[in-house]
């Protein structure tokens, strides 16, 4: 059985499970933020719902369009922020207190491991990287686990994902998903659970898991998984949480296929338009002229992400004529990063730091793209318009080849640079 089919047993009380299988099953975190949890208010006060089911275990994060962008972001944060305050909801962040959800709850010690979350945002994936059981759902689903504390799940069948050897200096998580995708393509994965093992793992921060988390759902998938190893306990221990360890089982049974990686010969790698499937090691990307380049989102704006991009780009200016934003993934990273030194790297640099949020990433603000512009991004999608005009192109890396290309004003690989 896959491990997350054993974490599925043990929330709804069976010995096991079948793959296609439908389960009811407790939740215990629910989490929208300003874009999606407007809908689920309005379908929860449709479902004549007066109150949600635990106060402790709701969490609203506006981090989509905010600072708020106009008129409309202002008037849904304020529709989110009312009904919080009427259901006395006790973990909801906006202004200085909030981050990019997906940064934030982590830090927050919110995420535990062989727990069942969801969320209003397909990236609630990210989570598995400490060993949960995470999944985005739509607004109305999320309304009716607002209600009830419970929700439906198709058991996933699953695809083991063997990681080997030990990543070069400019390799990450966010390397691995991105070859991961472009081997088995953005319907790969289709309601899968993508599950993580091999010896390679411990050579992966938890910044890098979350990262690859984060994007499993690129390659359709329904959750990530990652064991909880002493790197993860580690992690956890510093926000509050004791977690038992458990591994991936390193046989096939339970799972429907699977896949090795070795990431000494891995390459930083680069997902041309359109799609994150389109990556290829950054030897072989095209130099292409860059307009922007952005290091920041739920997938590389953590505070490790920060410290590889100050460190190619360190006593180094960035191109002329190219924008290059920063934005640190919560307060707590921005933190840290004005202590270690790193904003000040940034800026000297001739960056723009954003407060954080989810911005650019979607094309929502803070660094959208005008008709024929090319970006780099350390964001998680790279769809025809994702980060503005239709025309516009947008091509996706790790934070150390954005920050190398930001320097040169082309796709480089920091190699070059350091």
């Amino acid at each position: 059985m896959s491990e997350s089919r054993k974490i599925l047993c043990e929330i709804v009380g069976k010995e096991s499970l079948k793959p296609g299988e439908f389960v009811e099953a407790k939740v215990d975190l629910v989490l929208a933020n300003d874009v999606t949890a407007p809908l689920a208010i309005q379908e929860f006060r449709k479902l004549g719902a007066k109150s949600v089911f635990d106060t402790e275990k709701v969490v609203f994060v506006l981090d989509h369009f905010t600072p708020n962008r106009d008129i409309a972001s202002a008037e849904q944060c304020a529709f989110v922020r009312n009904f919080a305050r009427e259901q006395g909801i006790r973990h909801f962040y906006e202004g200085g207190e909030a981050g990019i959800e997906h940064v934030l709850l982590p830090e927050l010690g919110l995420v535990r491991p062989r727990n069942l979350i969801i969320g209003a945002d397909s990236h609630t994936c990210t989570y598995g990287a400490l060993g949960a059981f995470s999944t985005g759902m739509g607004s109305t689903d999320i309304a009716a686990a607002m209600a009830t504390g419970s929700t439906w799940l198709r058991v996933p069948e699953a695809l083991k994902i063997e990681v080997l050897g030990s990543p070069g200096r400019w390799v990450g998580g966010k390397d691995l998903i991105l070859h991961i995708i472009s081997r088995i393509g953005v319907d790969g994965g289709t309601y899968l659970s993508m599950e993580f093992t091999g010896r390679g793992i411990e050579n992966i921060t938890v910044e890098g898991r979350l990262s690859v988390a984060n994007m499993v759902v690129e390659a359709g998938a329904k959750n990530g998984l990652f064991p909880v190893d002493g790197v993860t306990k580690d992690f956890l221990k510093s926000v509050g949480v004791d977690a038992s360890p458990f591994s991936i089982e390193p046989d096939r049974y339970g799972y429907i296929s699977e896949i090795t990686v070795d990431l000494s010969v891995l390459e930083p790698q680069v997902a041309l338009p359109s799609l994150p499937s389109n990556a290829v090691p950054v030897s072989q990307a095209p130099r292409v002229k860059l307009d922007q380049v952005v290091i920041g989102s739920c997938t590389n704006g953590r505070i490790e992400d920060l410290r590889i991009a100050a460190d190619v780009l360190k006593n180094k200016k960035i191109a002329k004529g190219l924008r290059l934003i920063v934005i640190p993934g919560s307060p707590g990273v921005y933190r840290k990063a004005l202590r270690e030194g790193l904003i000040d790297i940034f800026l000297e640099s001739g960056a723009v730091i954003s407060p954080p949020t989810c911005g650019p990433c979607l094309g929502g603000h803070m660094g959208v793209l005008a008709s024929g512009e090319k970006a780099l991004s350390t964001t998680n999608r790279n769809f025809a318009g994702r980060m503005g005009h239709a025309k516009s192109e947008v091509f996706l890396c790790n934070p150390a080849v954005a920050a190398a290309s930001a320097i040169t004003g082309m796709i480089t690989n920091p190699e070059e640079i350091i």
